[in-house]
Order: structure tokens, then sequence, then C-alpha cells
């Protein structure tokens, strides 16, 4: 056994090691596309230009910094799980479903790929709740909930600015 299980096989908070263990890889995916979006979002708000420049800037302002809060939320909660939170961007690359955006994409293009992105962070979330379920965790579905509602409301505003 790995010095990582054995130092979390002490833990006995009512999940056992396996679940706590398959909770912390879901989480760890969440946190990977999560600092993507983080990440996206920022680079959009320093670099988009055009006639929507003023509204999208303080937009996307808004949206990374509560994307930034929110890690911390989710890193925190794989590591009261008794395992190390992912935090590297080679670990980031490697879990994220979010693939970066290359270049400087029109302000249009930018709302796009972050439609696409709040969705995919809110699909990843999702997939972990029939393990967090089976595992009774509910610290863990409180804090899916509220990413889920978050991203899936982000991305109606943002598609909202694609209509005609």
């Amino acid at each position: 056994m790995s010095k990582k299980k054995l130092a979390s096989a002490t833990m006995d908070i009512g999940i056992s090691v396996k679940q706590r263990e398959q909770i912390a890889q879901g989480l760890s995916a969440l946190l990977a596309d999560s600092y993507t979006l983080y990440l996206m979002t920022h680079n959009f708000h320093w670099n988009v230009t055009g006639p929507q420049f003023n509204s999208l800037h303080q937009m996307f302002m808004g949206q990374y910094t509560e994307q930034w809060n929110a890690l911390d939320i989710i890193a925190e909660r794989i590591r009261a799980l008794g395992f190390p939170a992912p935090g590297t961007y080679k670990e980031y690359v490697k879990l994220a479903s979010i693939k970066e955006v290359e270049g400087v994409p029109r302000a249009t293009d930018m709302v796009r790929h972050l439609v696409a992105a709040q969705e995919a962070t809110a699909r990843t979330a999702r997939k972990l709740f029939p393990v967090v379920d089976a595992a009774n965790d509910q610290p863990t579905a409180d804090v899916l909930t509220q990413r889920i509602d978050i991203h899936e409301k982000t991305a109606w505003m943002l598609r909202s600015l694609l209509e005609e």
C-alpha cells in the first residue's frame, strides 16, 4: 500500500478508503476543469476587444473571481477525504476535459468557448454524483450541487449573449 493510501486508511469518517479515493479522483477532475476554466476566463478578461469590451471585461472578471474562490473549496474537500489535491499544470492537462484555447479569439468566440467550458465543468461535477450518493457523502454532494448550479447559470447567461 502506498503512503498516500496508508495515511488515508487510518481515517474513519464512515466512507471506505476505496470510496474516498474514487470521490477524490472525481473531485480532482473537477478541480482540473475548474482551474482550466478559471485560466481561460481570466485570459479572455485580459484580451477581449470590440464593441462589447466593457461589459465582457467586467463579466469575465466576476466569473474568474467566483471560479478562483471555488478552487479552494474543491481542493480542500479532496484533502478532507485524505488525499492530496492536484496542483500542477501537468496534472491539470492530464485530468481536465477542457482543452486550452490557442491565440486570442474574437469576443463572440470567447463567449462560445466559455459556454462550452462551463457546460463541460457542470458535466464533470454531475458525473461524480453516483459515486458520492453511494458513499452517502453529503458534504461532497453539497459542493457538487453548488458548482453545477453556478456553471449552468453562468453558461445560460453567456449563451444569452449569443442570441440575435
